[in-house]
């Protein structure tokens, strides 16, 4: 029987490297005998072994048929390449693909388990800080656990419960809303304050020019005040209500009063005669032609037109402006704000840096993108403390508001005076256009008339109070007129605790590091592109653009009141953006939405440079393990497919 040949690939640790070896043959009975062998060359050299080479084992014959000394060429090549393909040694890159498929399952082992030494890192500065706020330790955790339970906050290990980051989000919406009531109510305070010094100043000069008539007319007019009193009491009482804003034209206000202190005077004058309602409304039609008071009504008429226009504008103007920013305040801040606040203040507590401050451009980000509306005040609520400013130059001079409002009482007086002196022209003319009125028979006659005298009044020196009270205004006016643009600056300094600059140990909303986004500009429609906030440019808050409206319109009123008109808008149809179509956005960005940015959407590398995250360079996997873990398990899966398809030499 001749020996058959076998191809074997050689196992790991078996002496020397022999892909063949010889089958030894069996006789019948199925017991085995000993063979011959012979090792030749592959080459078919001299035999003899080769380290590191391929050999065939040699024999009588294979079932095939019979053999030689050795195997044919034919038979030898034939091998060769059937050894090349299927018994040949393996490639070198098996052996890498197995470290790789090592090192992929320990990176993603690791991934799963986390770092030891960031499970490790104590809560403690957390929890002092959680428990100052007056929240409960009971759930704090003493160490940091994994964080796939946060909605808000990044998503590494944290020292933060769901219910942590609720309270703590709840906390940091309550905080913000109340630094913006905080502030307003400060503007709000000094709007109230100028508003009441310039309402007692008027209201002042109007009340000493009554009391100053109320002192000098008896005694120089005698019976003429006596029936004029009422006039001057009706006088006095609509002017205050036309300060106060009522609605009152003031022209025909002071028309209808000289039309009632001539009938009174006219009769008082002439008791002599019988004067029915007929007789004494043709003399009324007469008055402006015959002009019994001289010129004092007319010039009354112009003063108080522009003094009392423009105190009563400038003072509505101080009431419209502190309740926009009362109203202003309680706007609701929306859910996607709450969220960017709560990164702002309080995921650097949970992730275990609470004394990390918040970068200066990222707390401006987030407060610009929270006051995006607010912002779209600026330039309407700059037009209204322009036209303040502007309108207290209307309060100095022969027909400012000091010393028309204040000098009423010396028109009146001189014009009793100039009826006194014109009595008989006056009474001739009214005889000719009106004829002659009966005698009274149970009236006095001429001789028994009693002249009255004539009354001269100084007009009283201004104390300066005004000229103060204007200077202050000016002042903080102007320093209030950045207000809204301001807001989100000024709250992340006084408010956030934001830090004094943007470097590597300022929380940038993922980690500890500098923020790289550029800050957006005010108002809605800068938001577009907020990273921080998602703002819908689109839908405008219509709280605010009702306030906007109202800031048209005073400041459309202290205009005309500037140029001595009395405007008093009910509607402002030339404006369109605060009627809530929301078409005040630009006609370009209108039309575009705003695209959904997650949370989640920014990487560590967005605000902080490699190497500059404090946490980074002792735990990868707290905050930047979740997304490099997810491409795992793809890796290995890939790599096992391509070590199940083996290369061979």
């Amino acid at each position: 029987m001749e020996p058959r040949y076998t191809e074997e690939v050689p196992r790991r640790g078996r002496p020397g490297n022999l892909p063949w070896r010889p089958a030894p043959p069996r006789d019948p009975s199925g017991q085995t005998r000993p063979t011959s062998v012979a090792l030749v060359s592959p080459r078919g050299g001299d035999p003899g072994p080769r380290a590191g080479g391929n050999h065939q084992v040699v024999g009588a014959s294979s079932r095939a048929g019979k053999v030689g000394p050795g195997v044919p060429a034919r038979l030898r090549r034939q091998r060769r390449r059937a050894g090349g393909r299927a018994g040949g040694r393996p490639r070198h890159g098996a052996a890498a693909r197995g470290w790789w498929l090592l090192c992929a399952a320990a990176a993603l082992a690791a991934c799963a388990r986390g770092d030891p030494a960031s499970k490790g890192r104590s809560c403690s500065e957390v929890r002092q800080v959680y428990g100052a706020k007056g929240f409960s330790l009971s759930d704090v955790p003493q160490a940091e656990i994994s964080g796939e339970h946060l909605r808000i906050c990044p998503q590494g290990y944290t020292c933060c419960t769901s219910e942590m980051e609720e309270n703590l989000a709840n906390r940091s919406r309550a905080e913000l809303e109340t630094a913006l009531l905080d502030s307003a109510h400060a503007l709000q305070a000094t709007l109230a304050t100028q508003l009441q010094s310039f309402d007692d100043h008027f209201q002042q000069l109007l009340n000493e020019s009554e009391r100053a008539l109320q002192d000098a007319f008896p005694g120089a007019f005698g019976e003429l005040y006596t029936q004029g009193a009422k006039a001057f009491r009706d006088l006095y009482a609509e002017l205050r209500l036309y300060y106060r804003g009522a609605n009152l034209h003031l022209e025909d206000t002071l028309a209808e009063f000289w039309a009632r202190l001539l009938e009174r005077l006219f009769r008082q004058l002439h008791p002599q005669l019988l004067l029915p309602d007929d007789y004494l409304d043709c003399l009324g039609k007469q008055a402006d032609a015959l002009r019994p008071f001289g010129e004092a009504p007319r010039e009354l008429r112009l003063r108080a037109t522009r003094a009392f226009v423009a105190a009563r504008a400038f003072v509505q103007g101080l009431g419209v402006a502190g309740d926009v920013v009362r109203k202003v305040a309680q706007v609701p801040l929306g859910p996607e704000c709450s969220r960017a606040v709560m990164k702002l203040a309080y995921c650097a507590h949970c992730l275990g840096v609470p004394g990390a401050r918040p970068c200066p451009d990222y707390c401006r980000n987030v407060l610009k993108g929270c006051l995006a509306n607010q912002a779209d005040l600026d330039a309407e609520w700059r037009n209204l403390l322009d036209s303040m400013v502007l309108i207290t130059d209307k309060f100095w001079g022969p027909s400012g508001a000091e010393s028309v409002i204040g000098g009423v009482h010396l028109w009146l007086a001189e014009a009793i005076n100039a009826l006194q002196d014109n009595r008989d022209i006056l009474t001739a003319k009214v005889i000719q256009g009106c004829g002659n009125p009966k005698v009274n028979p149970q009236g006095s006659g001429p001789e028994e008339k009693r002249r009255q005298g004539k009354l001269v009044l100084q007009e009283k020196p201004p104390t300066g109070t005004l000229e103060k009270l204007v200077s202050e205004a000016k002042t903080q006016l102007r320093d209030a007129q950045d207000f809204w643009i301001s807001l989100p600056g000024m709250l992340c300094s006084e408010k956030m605790a934001m830090s004094s600059a943007s470097d590597d140990r300022c929380w940038n909303g993922m980690a500890k590091g500098r923020y790289l986004p550029e800050v957006m500009g005010d108002g809605l429609a800068n938001q577009i592109n907020n990273p921080e906030v998602e703002v819908d440019i689109t839908k405008p808050d219509m709280t605010v653009r009702q306030q906007i409206m109202q800031l048209k319109v005073m400041t459309n009123r202290l205009r005309g009141a500037y140029s001595g008109n009395d405007v008093d808008f009910q509607d402002a149809s030339d404006d369109s953006s605060g009627s809530g179509s929301g078409d005040s956005c630009p006609d370009d960005l209108c039309d575009r939405r705003v695209s959904k940015k997650s949370s989640s959407s920014r990487t560590t590398l967005t605000h902080a440079l490699p190497g500059l995250s404090e946490r980074e360079g002792q735990k990868t996997s707290a905050a930047s393990c979740p997304q490099p873990c997810a491409s795992l398990p793809l890796l290995l899966l890939s790599l096992v497919l391509s070590a199940a398809r083996p290369t061979w030499r």
